[in-house]
């Protein structure tokens, strides 16, 4: 037969992905069977597959009908990252089922991939490839394992048994299962709430507790373009969103390793804070261009890791304090030496809070005076009074206090514009950002305040495009529509209108959000408002998040009244 992964169009639509993974590592699964990422053994290794990013040079591994199928079907199995594509053809129908098993230790050093099964391959020049029949009834398995070199040399590593195959993917399906059953989801947003959760978990390194913003690197914010950043490491920002999101949804040990794991990036010393670290607590982050790689449909460049991890972005402090209140309203209280930690965060966002930062955004441009950041420097002095107090410790009571009430007095005076009763995006300016929507979340103001009502509402008329909403505008006019909705932002509205009591308003807002995932229930960070088709690196972590915040504020919410 002719072979089919040829003939499939290169580059196909980041929506075509599905998501497996094993709390160590990822991989994508396009519609046709091929996995055209896989970075081994951890999410920001050097990728064994990487077809996303350069059609020619990146490889693959493709289990497809010799010929074009009449239909293809995916979904994943039951409440598990274990994805079944079925493809049927004029002959019958067969299933291919993708997955990384779930074991103890999880991966090893890959210097080399040993391949097993039960299929016999045929050596290429650069390849390996093999044509079977399957009959009605049969299995067939195909295993890759990466493993240390000297488990392979000088003796060839025995591939497991077929049966032994079998019994992985029923201890994997076990595992996820078990996962599922510890989510704490009803209502009629339950469904789609575990997939959330099940790719935030996904998204987890296991050995250290980090949660990657995306398993992806330089996949497009804008199409074509040069917005292309990896995303393959830990935020502060996303992993103190997840102890928010999971907490709600009953995970509390998930949620305690997202806190432990920021304590340990930081070395129990505040000056040494980052707002990302590597997944194993790694400070350096240098970002490269690789040069010789296409990127996804040309844009360019290909990068590897993130010059973000050297940005000020003021808001860390206040991210990992309000995360620690969080922590303590649950019954739990800091040891000595984290609360030492957590007393030198707040000195330092009162020494440092009136100086320009990149803001939520990571701004490669000038540094500017970002409400958010503000309000978050606000929460962390807010914050470390209640831990303070409920751990009674001794603070300096008074300076924290006044320092409080001068951050909020520079907010209230510089960050407000009085005449249309709104925040605004940075101090001096008059336009706004989605940021703010996450403003009640720092504390500084509540969810259901005058101005805070004033302030969705405005969000909401600027930057809403096709009923999902921008991050900003640069040029405080409508969007040219070159990058994309950013999908979170659209899910803070939602909880924002939720907890505001506006629930039929709040439910429109999430359904469109909602609509945006794919087939198999997998968010991105943007969506292209033109041609609606995925933007940025896939699937995003921080767009789960929100999905999850969103959907509990719509649970909370009660029904208004006619």
């Amino acid at each position: 037969g002719t072979d089919f992964a040829l003939q499939v169009e290169a580059y196909p639509p980041i929506e075509d992905y599905a998501l497996i993974g094993d709390c160590h590592t990822a991989a994508l699964v396009s519609r046709h069977g091929s996995i055209d990422w896989c970075c081994l053994p951890r999410f920001d290794s050097g990728s064994c597959f990487g077809r996303l990013l350069d059609w020619e040079l990146g490889g693959h591994c493709t289990i497809a009908p010799t010929g074009e199928p009449e239909d293809v079907h995916r979904a994943y199995v039951d409440d598990t990252l274990v994805l079944a594509t079925t493809f049927r053809v004029a002959a019958g129908e067969a299933r291919v089922i993708d997955c990384f098993t779930m074991r103890r230790g999880g991966a090893q050093d890959p210097h080399r991939i040993a391949i097993g099964g039960d299929v016999d391959l045929e050596p290429g020049e650069h390849d390996l490839r093999s044509t079977v029949t399957v009959r009605g009834g049969e299995r067939l398995r195909l295993s890759l394992i990466y493993a240390r070199p000297e488990t392979i040399d000088p003796e060839p590593l025995e591939a497991p048994s077929p049966e032994e195959l079998d019994r992985r993917l029923d201890t994997t399906l076990r595992w996820w299962r078990t996962f599922a059953r510890g989510c704490q989801t009803e209502g009629p947003d339950a469904a789609g709430v575990l997939r959330s959760a099940l790719v935030v978990k996904a998204l987890t390194h296991a050995p250290t507790g980090a949660l990657v913003a995306a398993p992806t690197t330089s996949l497009p914010e804008v199409p074509g373009g040069s917005a292309n950043w990896d995303y393959r490491y830990s935020w502060i920002r996303d992993s103190v969103l997840s102890v928010r999101a999971l907490a709600e949804l009953g995970r509390e040990a998930e949620a305690d390793g997202f806190r432990r794991f920021v304590a340990r990036s930081a070395a129990g010393h505040a000056e040494d804070l980052q707002i990302v670290y590597g997944v194993g607590g790694e400070r350096r982050l240098v970002e490269l261009e690789l040069e010789e790689l296409e990127g996804w449909r040309g844009a360019r460049p290909v990068r590897v890791g993130n010059a973000a991890a050297r940005q000020l972005q003021l808001d860390a402090p206040g991210e990992i304090l309000n995360q620690t209140w969080r922590w303590c309203e649950r019954g739990h209280t800091p040891d000595d030496d984290h609360w030492l930690f957590l007393a030198d965060l707040v000195e330092l966002a009162i020494a440092r809070w009136r100086e320009p930062d990149r803001g939520l955004w990571e701004s490669r441009g000038r540094p500017r005076h970002f409400v958010h950041s503000k309000a978050m420097c606000w929460s962390a002095v807010d914050r470390g009074l209640r831990v303070a107090e409920a751990g009674m410790r001794r603070v300096p009571v008074r300076r924290w206090r006044r320092a409080r009430r001068e951050i909020a007095r520079a907010i209230e005076e510089r960050g407000f514009d009085r005449r249309r009763g709104v925040f605004v995006q940075a101090f001096g300016s008059r336009r706004l950002d989605a940021a703010l929507l996450m403003l009640p979340v720092t504390g500084l103001v509540e969810w259901d305040d005058p101005r805070m009502v004033a302030t969705t509402d405005a969000v909401r008329e600027e930057l809403e495009e096709d009923g999902l909403l921008m991050r900003y505008r640069q040029d405080g006019r409508r969007k040219d529509g070159h990058e994309g909705a950013f999908l979170a932002c659209s899910f803070w509205l939602a909880e924002c209108l939720a907890r505001q009591g506006r629930r039929e308003e709040a439910r429109e807002v999430y359904d469109r959000a909602y609509a945006t995932a794919n087939d198999v229930g997998l968010f991105s960070e943007e969506r292209d408002v033109n041609t609606g088709a995925m933007l940025g690196n896939f699937p995003q972590g921080l767009t789960h998040l929100s999905h999850i915040a969103a959907a509990v504020a719509l649970q909370h919410t009660p029904t208004e009244e006619k």
